[in-house]
């Protein structure tokens, strides 16, 4: 067989080429069966792999030479020569076998990308860049177009490898045909490579290609930036593309990156060597840009070139010497860069004016700018009143009118300035008051001038009632026919008539006002007070008349306020039911905020001419008319004015009254007062009374005050058993008013802030007290009922806690009451009743050795009181009583 035969002898060896072992016949036997079998020559490839190449390299060959279509074969055998070869020369003459062998597989496999990949590495390897080149090529030629994706990208990093850029930069064109989305890393590698006039070119079509989609994400902004920077920085290089057509394109298609296009456009002119160009490009700009942002962006470029400029011509004086002409022209130079610097202010506010040509506010700016330049002032007025559209403008409109027309008064052209003002008044401005207050200039302008009778025409014109009559706030209509009821126009006309007309001018304009029915209450009020200069006292009342119909509350309480005291100081009590007509009119409706001066007013009134019993009904009245917070001073103005009238008893039902109607507060306040006049009408019984009832709303812990004026008071006149009562009375209002949800809280975070040192520990015993007793109601003269005393609440831990806490108080406060009992060995020496308040100071400052004791405890109550002993003592209590009480 021929597998089994020896191959002859190679010369210079003396063993054969080729034997075979043992092992070898079943996979020879088995490829004699089945010869066209891939597998079973792979078994015997893969039983032979540690064989010597040759060996291995002859059986790929036989295997190949009866299936010379297998890819799997043909890949493993080049694969396996490759590897024979790889640490050796590349000047070594098997590579070129196994280039051969690469060229014989290709005969076979050339729609094969892989083979062609690994062939085009291998000569890459080997550094044959002609060969190497000519294989990309033929690959390209044999492979179909849907598997040139697998070739290029080891193709260009071929062509990447070496510095042949017209090789590279064709290769590069080829593969744009196919794929025109890379042309961003041809552009790459032309920039590179310094060819940046074929990169501009690149640039600028992918920037004009809508459809061109960056694949490392920039928009077309970005490149149409890197386009202008491309182009701007290297004018020497860049000479097929016409620079200012495409930075001026760009600056009207990218409007908000206008700052940066200029630099760019200017930059270029710059490295160009053109510099008066570039100059004229940032005039051009700082005169177009619409914002302060691009302004800046170009105003700094624009100052750093003209330094740079300075900077390099005294760089070459210098170095040069001095001469005439470079003197002169580093003068101009600098004076440039002065002017410019100058000129800032003016230029930024141009830049804002272009943003809103209707701001009015920077109007006024620039004529400020222009300050001692007339021509230059007037030609922005002109301009200004030109552009700014009144209904579309920010701020007032008729101000740049106004200004204008000062401008020329100040200068002495007061003709031009009527002009100024005739022209504005034609004007359709937004608002009516413009307009008003251009006639009010207008017509100041003739009184500064004293021009009085052209002043009054003026006003007068304006406010004459036009040919269509409209509304004043109906904005379809202009404002000329609208002004006639501007009650600015008609108030300064007002104060002209009065200060330059006659008598019968001034109240026609002041009739008219009213007819229009645009007056306000001052209006009315200065309108009666000229009638009343002029002694028209029933004409001025009649206008306070009109305008009370005019308006109302709370309006019409200046009106009222000037016409019943104008009234009263004109008739005092001769028209009384006239005045009583008018007072009550103005009380019909009268909200309590304003009552309270008409009613002080009525009440004089009725004191000074009327009856004294009508002044108390007004007072009464008031009370109950004025606000809850006046309440208690129309109360202490109503007892003083009663005890001044009446005197002072008279007052005991004033006090009843106001001590039911007003806060605790003011009560309390009313209930001492009450209680002391008492005192001094010696009806001390009375007092008591009082005191017992005020003590219902007065809690011991936040009322010490009244507690110890009552406990004064019954050290002065009282005996044993009124000032027990009086203790028991405040431990019963005490317990009161711990039962209350609300005393109970916060005596707990009392007690709790005092226990921990903190006060905000949380009030967690609330919902653990019991039903709460009803808070002590205030009625006329009814003395405390006795409540069971129940202790402050303590913080507890738990709701059994709590109750025992409760329960430990109330044996405290039964302690205390045992305490309280009297001492029958002591002797207690009492007051009479009947004493002076003299007599009883001088009492009080005796040392008396029976003088009573009693010291108490604001907050348990404790008293020690002293027993009377023997007969002595009980009868000075009795004649005390019998001599005193009411």
């Amino acid at each position: 067989m021929p597998a089994l035969e020896e191959t002859p002898v190679a010369a210079g060896e003396g063993k054969p080429d080729l034997f075979f072992e043992e092992e070898d016949l079943q996979y020879e036997e088995e490829i004699l069966r089945n010869p066209f079998s891939v597998k079973c020559w792979i078994r015997y490839i893969e039983f032979k792999q540690n064989a010597p190449r040759h060996v291995l390299n002859l059986i790929y060959e036989r295997a190949l030479k009866e299936l010379p279509g297998s890819y799997k074969l043909w890949y493993n055998y080049l694969k396996q020569r490759r590897k024979q070869v790889k640490n050796r020369c590349v000047t070594d003459p098997s590579y070129e076998e196994v280039n051969n062998c690469h060229e014989r597989a290709l005969v076979f496999m050339h729609k094969m990308p892989r083979i062609w990949l690994d062939y085009c590495q291998f000569l890459m390897d080997q550094c044959r860049i002609t060969r190497t080149r000519r294989t990309f090529d033929r690959a390209l030629r044999a492979l179909p177009i849907t598997q040139h994706h697998r070739i290029w990208p080891l193709y260009l990093k071929f062509v990447r490898l070496y510095p042949l850029p017209e090789t590279a930069v064709r290769v590069y064109r080829r593969y744009l045909k196919l794929s025109p989305e890379n042309a961003e890393e041809y552009i790459e590698y032309l920039r590179s490579i310094d060819r940046l006039d074929e990169a501009a070119l690149r640039l600028a079509t992918v920037v004009n290609d809508e459809r061109f989609i960056s694949k490392e994400g920039k928009s077309n902004y970005q490149l149409w930036h890197e386009l202008c920077d491309l182009i701007s920085q290297n004018p020497d290089k860049v000479k097929s593309l016409n620079v200012g057509a495409i930075i001026r394109g760009g600056l009207t298609r990218f409007t908000d990156q206008l700052g940066k296009l200029w630099c760019s456009l200017a930059d270029y002119y710059i490295r160009s060597g053109h510099f008066e160009k570039a100059r004229d490009v940032y005039e051009e700009a700082i005169q177009t840009v619409m914002t302060v942002r691009d302004f800046t962006q170009v105003f700094d470029s624009y100052a750093q070139f003209e330094e740079s400029m300075i900077a390099a011509k005294m760089e070459t004086t210098s170095e040069l010497g001095q001469e005439e002409e470079d003197d002169v022209d580093l003068e101009l130079r600098l004076a440039r860069f002065e002017q410019l610097i100058t000129r800032r202010p003016l230029l930024l506010n141009s830049v804002l004016l272009r943003q809103n040509p209707h701001n009015v506010h920077e109007w006024h700016k620039r004529v400020k700018l222009f300050e001692g330049k007339p021509r230059e002032i007037i030609n922005t007025y002109t301009e200004a009143v030109q552009t700014v559209d009144p209904f579309k403008a920010t701020g007032k409109t008729h101000t740049l009118w106004v200004s204008f027309a000062k401008f020329y008064e100040d200068n002495g052209q007061i003709e031009d300035a009527r002009t100024i003002f005739e022209k504005a008044t034609k004007v359709n401005f937004k608002q009516v008051d413009d307009l008003a207050c251009v006639w009010c200039e207008y017509g100041e302008m003739e009184l500064r001038h004293e021009n009085y009778d052209q002043a009054l025409r003026i006003l007068r014109k304006a406010t004459a009632i036009p040919a269509k009559k409209a509304e004043y706030f109906d904005a379809s209509e202009p404002v000329q026919n609208r002004v006639y009821k501007s009650l600015k126009v008609w108030s300064m006309l007002a104060d002209l008539e009065e200060s330059l007309g006659t008598f019968k001018s001034t109240k026609a304009v002041y009739d008219r006002i009213l007819d229009l029915r645009i007056a306000t209450p001052q209006i009315i009020i200065n309108y009666a007070l000229f009638l009343e200069e002029h002694t028209y006292f029933e004409e001025s009342f009649k206008a306070y008349e009109r305008g009370i119909s005019l308006f109302r509350w709370p309006n019409v309480y200046d009106i009222w306020n000037t016409y019943l005291t104008k009234f009263i100081d004109r008739y005092g009590g001769k028209k009384l039911e006239r005045a009583r007509d008018l007072f009550e009119q103005a009380l019909d409706g009268c909200p309590q905020k304003y009552a309270k001066t008409i009613y002080l007013l009525y009440a004089k009134l009725e004191e000074e001419f009327g009856l004294a019993r009508h002044a108390m009904a007004v007072y009464e009245r008031a009370t109950r008319a004025v606000q809850p917070s006046e309440q208690y001073e129309m109360y202490n103005i109503f007892i003083k004015r009663a005890a001044e009238i009446y005197g002072v008893t008279h007052t005991r039902s004033i006090y009843e009254k106001a001590i039911e109607v007003l806060s605790d507060e003011h009560a309390r306040e009313m209930c001492q007062r009450f209680a002391d006049m008492e005192c001094k009408l010696g009806e001390i019984d009375r007092a008591r009374a009082i005191y017992s009832y005020c003590s219902q709303i007065c809690d011991p812990r936040t009322t010490g005050s009244f507690w110890q004026t009552w406990k004064d008071f019954e050290i002065r006149h009282g005996n044993e058993d009124t000032i027990r009562e009086m203790l028991r009375i405040k431990r019963s209002v005490q317990a009161t008013y711990n039962t209350q949800v609300n005393f109970m809280a916060s005596q707990m975070l009392k007690v709790s802030s005092n226990a921990t040192g903190t006060g905000k520990q949380p009030l967690h015993m609330v919902g653990a007290l019991r039903a709460p007793v009803s808070p002590p109601q205030r009625g006329p003269w009814h003395l405390p009922c006795c409540l069971v005393p129940v202790s402050d609440l303590a913080p507890g831990q738990s709701g059994m806690d709590d109750m025992k806490l409760l329960e430990q108080r109330a044996e405290q406060l039964a302690a205390e009451a045992e305490r309280d009992k009297p001492r029958a060995k002591e002797k207690i020496l009492f007051v009479r009743s009947d004493a002076s308040r003299s007599e009883l100071a001088a009492l009080s400052r005796q040392a008396n050795p029976d003088e009573i004791d009693i010291e108490e405890e604001e907050e348990e109550g404790e008293s020690e009181e002293n027993e009377p002993d023997g007969k002595e003592g009980c009868t000075a209590v009795a004649g005390g009583l019998a001599g005193g009480g009411a």
